[in-house]
Formats: structure tokens, sequence, C-alpha cells
């Protein structure tokens, strides 16, 4: 559970369940213009016969463009919640329109269905900021304290963990552990603003997630004197100045619940663009303020790319099955957190 609150007025947000996760159920959204909609409409129909044709489904994280999140995702959300549907799909392959990370957690707990990634370089400033190795020399500095491993790295780091993490949980899991000091890896400022809401003492790793970083407290400053009365929501992943600045702080999920539950009629999400944009196309009764970066990373998905994978069953994750049993333990522990 992450606790938050909104200035004045304390709320507590639970973790998502596979209940929170966003499907195609809720009927047609067509956000984009006329003409865009029409230029994408030949990749999504030609999509949408081949997932009946290829006995697949298409998991889509929070930060993909409208066209892929509205016009061919039968499950999105953030990274717990992508976590926990991809346990009960029933399709024999995957195609996961996020990151790499996102896509070999997805293969971890459906080790015999083929999962795709479209894009091989779709990566993360996370993930790659820290190996195997460094996990192990981390260990062996601090003999004896467990080890919280975001989601957001390879199965190799995950299978040097104890357990694993997302922004939606990370108190939860912390907590769960019962216990005054643990290691948490690797993103500086997730573990920095955990700490302060769990007391628990964190031994930080200098990693840091590229978009999120770039915030900075004087421009919710700022944003706020330009657009008052705005309700400022922001990801765990920004420096714990700029969450201090925010109203509220939690998972992309976590923000979608905010905005669902109408509590401001004007809203600055403070993390990745598209994130903003398709939850503007479900509530246009909301203003949604522009303050947000771009992830080169997550756009690198493309319809073309998706069309692609499911035509040519590329790019599919591999994963050496030693390592695999082991980061899948780390994962499903976390899973295990109510």
């Amino acid at each position: 559970m992450l606790r938050s609150s909104i200035k004045g007025n304390p709320v507590t947000t639970q973790t998502p369940t596979v209940a929170d996760s966003r499907t195609n159920l809720r009927g047609p959204v067509r956000p984009l213009g006329a003409d865009d909609w029409d230029a994408a409409a030949a990749d999504i129909d030609a999509i949408q016969r081949l997932k009946r044709e290829k006995d697949a489904i298409i998991l889509a994280h929070n930060y993909m463009t409208q066209d892929i999140f509205h016009g061919v995702a039968d499950i999105t959300g953030d990274s717990l919640a992508l976590a926990r549907e991809a346990q009960h799909v029933t399709q024999g392959t995957i195609v996961l329109a996020g990151v790499h990370f996102m896509a070999e957690t997805a293969k971890l707990l459906n080790p015999a269905k083929r999962v795709l990634i479209p894009d091989l370089r779709a990566g993360c400033s996370l993930a790659s900021s820290i190996t195997a190795a460094d996990v192990r020399a981390l260990r062996a500095q601090h003999p004896g304290v467990p080890v919280v491993t975001y989601v957001n790295t390879s199965a190799d780091v995950k299978a040097e963990s104890d357990i694993c993490c997302t922004s939606g949980n990370a108190v939860r899991v912390i907590e769960s552990l019962g216990v005054d000091r643990v290691i948490m890896i690797p993103d500086q400022y997730l573990a920095r603003n955990v700490a302060a809401q769990t007391g628990v003492e964190v031994i930080i790793w200098p990693g840091a997630c590229e978009v999120h970083e770039q915030f900075t407290a004087a421009e919710v400053r700022a944003l706020r004197e330009e657009h008052p009365g705005v309700a400022v929501l922001a990801h765990p992943e920004c420096p714990p100045e700029v969450v201090a600045e925010a109203d509220f702080a939690g998972s992309t999920a976590q923000m979608s619940d905010f905005v669902e539950q109408r509590r401001a009629q004007k809203i600055a999400l403070i993390t990745e663009c598209s994130m903003g944009d398709n939850l503007a196309a479900t509530h246009p009764d909301i203003e949604f303020v522009s303050m947000c970066r771009l992830c080169p990373h997550m756009k690198r998905n493309t319809l073309a790319k998706i069309r692609t994978s499911l035509e040519t069953g590329r790019h599919e994750v591999t994963l050496d099955p030693a390592i695999a049993g082991r980061a899948r333990r780390a994962v499903e522990r976390m899973l295990a957190v109510r």
C-alpha cells in the first residue's frame, strides 16, 4: 500500500489488482483526429485479425501511444497490473507493448507461452544501470540484508534478489519483510521516497529513470502559479523534492484510480507524456495540464512493429532456465504480497 495525500486530505490507495487493469471491454475509444485514426486503421484492423489467427493477446503499458493503447491493446496497466494479468491469459502468444524487462517478466510468469516484444531496443535506463555482479557485490558488503529489486531490471538481476517490487507496491513489499534494513535497487529516488514512508533503513543504488529524474520542484511550483487549483500527481520515480511538492504520489495505475475517482477537475501528471494523453481521451470533462517528458524507449513501440511482430513471430523473449527459475521466485514473492 502506498500512502500518499492530497494536501490537507490524507488518502490511502490500494495496490492495483487484476481488476484494476483497463481492457478493451470498455468499448471503442477513438482519441485521435479522423485523419490520424484513418491512417492507423489498416494496421489496427490487421493486428486485430492477426490476434485471432495467431491466438495472441496484447499487453500494453500505460505509456503506450493512443493508437496502441486504445486501438489494439487487450490489457493495459502499470507494470504490476501487467505482471498480475500475465498469469491469467489463455492465449498462446503474448505481445508486450512496453519495454524489455516487462516482456521478460511476462515470460517468467508464462514459461510455456511465446512472448514477443515489438522492438528489442526498447530498454530502460534503470535496467541498464545495474548487473547481477553488482547485486552480488552489494550482498557481500551487507551480509544478511534482504535485496528488494524494482521490476525495472533484467531477469539476471531479479535472480540475485530476494523479492521484487513495483512503484505501486514497494511500501507493502518492504513492510512485509519485517526487517529494519533493506537493500533496494536500482532506483535511488523510489528508494528514498519509500524510505521516507516506512522508517526502514534503505541501502540505495544510484540508478534513475531518465524520464522522471528530469522533473524539478521549481517546475512544479511554476506550474501551480500558472494553473491555480491544479492537482499535481507525481510518479515515485521522481526526486523526493518533486514528490514533496505534489498533491499525490503513486504508480501509473494509482494515478489512473485518482482520475477515475474525480478528485480534481484540473490535473497535471508528472510522468511520461502518453499517460496524460490516454487518460484525457477517456475523461474529456477533466482538464489535463501538460507537464511531461517522453520516454524514447517506450516510443519504440509502434503499430507497424506490433503488426510485424505478429506476422513474423519476432522478437521472441527467451531466458536461461536456471536464471529464470530464480528470478521467477522473486517475482512470485512480490505477487503474493497483498
